[in-house]
C-alpha cells in the first residue's frame, strides 16, 4: 500500500471518532446531582415507583460513600466535580427507546453512527444492533428469527416496562448492589438508556449482538445499563462499542454491566472502548455463574484520561468456569488502571486471566486483579498471567494481583513479565526490510494477538488499527 493510502485510511479512522456534531436534545437536566435530579429523570421516562425508589437509595448510598483515593497507584479522580456534569440528555428523536428503522433517524444522529460503521456491522456480522446517543437508545434492531425463538434485545427503558418481572428481579439487587462502591451508587442513582438481553434456555444466539455507546456532548456523564440474563444451556455473545469526541472539558463514564450465566451456560461479553483522552471511565462489570455455566470477558481499552475498570465474575455454582483476556494501552497524561475479580464460590470451579498492557509517552498502565477460592470450594483452580510492554524509560506498568486462598486443596499459578521492545527485535525485521515504525507495530500486534483472535474479524481489524493509532499518537 503506498504511503498516500496509508494517510487516507489513517484519516478516515480517526474521522471515525474524532468528528462531533452539534448538540439537539429533547430534554436535557441540570448539571449536578440533587433528589430533584433523580425524579426528573424517572419522570421524564414514566418509569415504575420501584425504580425511582431504587434511584434515590442508591442516591443517599452516593452521598454518604467516599471518593475512593486509598488504592496504591490509582488515577487521580480529583479532576471529577458531580456538580459540573450533567447526568442526563434525551436526545431530540420521535420514538422513546428509539427507532427499529435506520431511516427514521434524524439525519445528525445517523451520520453519527454511519460514520462508526454501525449500518455495516448490522448487514455484516450481527444478530441484533443496539445504538445509544447521550442518554439513550436511539435505534434498537434484532433479527426476527431470534425473536422467534423468544430472545429479547432492547434498551432497558423499555425492558422495565415491557419486562418489569424479570428486571425488577435482576436490576442492581444481586449483582452489582448500588453499595459495592461509589460510582455504582452514583449509577444507580442516574442511569439511563443501555441493553437488556434475555436468551431463553437451550436457545444458542449463534451470530454477536451489539451496542455502541456514543457520548457527543461536552460535559455530560453516561451512565448506561446492560444486564444480560442467559438461562440453562444458552449461549450469546454480546458486543460493547464506545467513543467520544475530544473536548476540554472533561467527561464521565459510569455505567453499569449485570450478566445471570444459567447453568451449563456461555456468555462472551466483548468491549472495544475508544473514549477521548478528556474521559474518565469507571465501569463495574460483574457476572453470577451457575453449574457448569461459562462466562468469558474480552476487553480492550484505549483513550479515555483515566480508566478503572475490573470485571468480575461469582462462581457461584459447582464447576463453573470463567476467562478473562484484557488489553490495555496508555500514552502521555492518561492512567490505565484494569483488571479482573474472580469469585471461587463452589468446588471444581476454574478461571484464567490474561492481561496484556502497553504503554509510552509517559503513560501508565496497571494490571490489579483479585482472585478469591472460598473454604469448601475444593478442587478449583485459577490462572493469572499479566504482560506488560513498554516502550520508553518514561512509561511506567504495574501488576498488583492479590490472591485469597482458603482451600488447601486447589492449583494457583500466577505469572508477570514487564519489558521494553527489544533493539534487537527491531533490528531482526528492519533486516527483512520493514522501518522502525512498521518492525515497532508488527511486534505489537503479536503481543496483543491473544484478544484479537477472540473477536469477530471485523473488530479485530479495528482494534489492530486504533493500537496502530494510539502508538503514532493519532487519537485524542
Amino acid at each position: 500500500m503506498s504511503s498516500d493510502q496509508d494517510q487516507l485510511k489513517e484519516t478516515d479512522t480517526e474521522a471515525r471518532f474524532e468528528f462531533k456534531k452539534e448538540q439537539k436534545s429533547a430534554f436535557e437536566s441540570e448539571k449536578g446531582l440533587t433528589e430533584e435530579t433523580v425524579r426528573v429523570i424517572s419522570d421524564d421516562k414514566d418509569e415504575p415507583e420501584w425504580m425511582l425508589q431504587r434511584r434515590l437509595r442508591a442516591l443517599k448510598q452516593f452521598q454518604q460513600m467516599p471518593m475512593p483515593t486509598d488504592w496504591p497507584g490509582q488515577p487521580d479522580l480529583s479532576e471529577i466535580d458531580i456538580e459540573e456534569i450533567v447526568p442526563y440528555i434525551r436526545p431530540d428523536i420521535d420514538a422513546r427507546g428509539g427507532v427499529d428503522d435506520w431511516t427514521d433517524l434524524p439525519e445528525e444522529i445517523k451520520d453519527t453512527f454511519d460514520k462508526l460503521g454501525i449500518p455495516e456491522a448490522e448487514k455484516n456480522a450481527l444478530s441484533g444492533v443496539g445504538a445509544q446517543y447521550e442518554s439513550e437508545i436511539v435505534y434498537q434492531n434484532m433479527q426476527e428469527r431470534w425473536e422467534e425463538k423468544g430472545v429479547i434485545f432492547c434498551d432497558m427503558d423499555k425492558a422495565v416496562r415491557e419486562h418489569e418481572e424479570i428486571v425488577r428481579e435482576h436490576f442492581m439487587t444481586k449483582c452489582v448492589p448500588p453499595s459495592d462502591n461509589k460510582f455504582a451508587a452514583l449509577h444507580g442513582a442516574v442511569w439511563s438508556g443501555g441493553s437488556f438481553v434475555y436468551v431463553p434456555e437451550g436457545v444458542t444466539v449463534e451470530m454477536p449482538v451489539q451496542a455502541y455507546f456514543r457520548m457527543n456532548s461536552e460535559g455530560m456523564g453516561q451512565f448506561e445499563h446492560t444486564l444480560i440474563v442467559a438461562e440453562e444451556g444458552s449461549e450469546v455473545h454480546y458486543i460493547e462499542g464506545c467513543s467520544a469526541p475530544k473536548y476540554s472539558a472533561f467527561n464521565l463514564h459510569s455505567g453499569g454491566v449485570e450478566v445471570f450465566v444459567g447453568e451449563n451456560a456461555h456468555v462472551q461479553y466483548s468491549t472495544v472502548q475508544n473514549w477521548s483522552k478528556n474521559t474518565y471511565n469507571l465501569n463495574t462489570k460483574r457476572a453470577i455463574v451457575d453449574s457448569d455455566g461459562r462466562m468469558e470477558w474480552i476487553s480492550g481499552s484505549m483513550g479515555s484520561k483515566a480508566t478503572m475498570l475490573y470485571p468480575s465474575s461469582v462462581l457461584k455454582g459447582r464447576g463453573a468456569s470463567d476467562n478473562h483476556i484484557t488489553i490495555a494501552f496508555a500514552g502521555a497524561g492518561q492512567n490505565i488502571d484494569t483488571g479482573a475479580k474472580v469469585y471461587h464460590n463452589a468446588p471444581g470451579t476454574k478461571s484464567t486471566i490474561e492481561s496484556k498492557s502497553i504503554s509510552k509517552d509517559g503513560g501508565r498502565t496497571n494490571y490489579r486483579g483479585l482472585v478469591h477460592i472460598a473454604d469448601g470450594a475444593a478442587n478449583s483452580s485459577t490462572a493469572v498471567e499479566c504482560d506488560a510492554l513498554m516502550f520508553d524509560n518514561e512509561s511506567t506498568s504495574d501488576t498488583m494481583p492479590y490472591m485469597e486462598i482458603a482451600e488447601s486443596t486447589v492449583d494457583v499459578a500466577h505469572e508477570a513479565t514487564v519489558g521494553k521492545i527489544g533493539d534487537e527485535d527491531v533490528f531482526y525485521l528492519q533486516s527483512r526490510g520493514l522501518d522502525d515504525d512498521d518492525a515497532k507495530q508488527m511486534i505489537v500486534s503479536g503481543f496483543i494477538e491473544p484478544i484479537t483472535e477472540e473477536l469477530p474479524i471485523e473488530y479485530a481489524v479495528e482494534l489492530n488499527r486504533l493500537v496502530e493509532l494510539e502508538m503514532e499518537g493519532s487519537l485524542g
